[in-house]
């Protein structure tokens, strides 16, 4: 029988994730760089951007690291997809910067 949620997507690409990090033995910083680059590969919208920022923070991922990521795979993937990942990282921290700051002055 089916769970019923309110956030069915989500709640199934949650559980892929841990699904996959349960099942992969990469070290954790590695592993988040390694998808951020495939979002890039992909020309990913922001929010699935967001959705590594709290694994990214966890594996002690700095933006150094990420910008040294975008510019090893640029010869591969291209100008436009990394300036568009750039751009799309640079939304999903903004956006958890605001959440993260709303949550501190208890508004949500």
């Amino acid at each position: 029988m089916a769970v019923t949620s309110e956030t069915p997507v989500l709640d199934t690409l949650a559980a892929m994730t841990i699904d996959s990090l349960e099942r992969c033995s990469m070290e954790p910083s590695t592993l988040v760089l390694t998808r951020l680059a495939a979002l890039c590969a992909m020309d990913a919208p922001p929010i699935s951007y967001l959705a590594h920022v709290g694994p990214a923070q966890e594996a002690e991922v700095t933006m150094d690291q990420v910008q040294d990521l975008l510019v090893a795979i640029a010869p591969v993937v291209g100008t436009a997809r990394v300036m568009s990942a750039a751009g799309h990282i640079a939304e999903a921290l903004g956006y958890a910067i605001a959440v993260a700051e709303a949550e501190d002055s208890g508004n949500m």
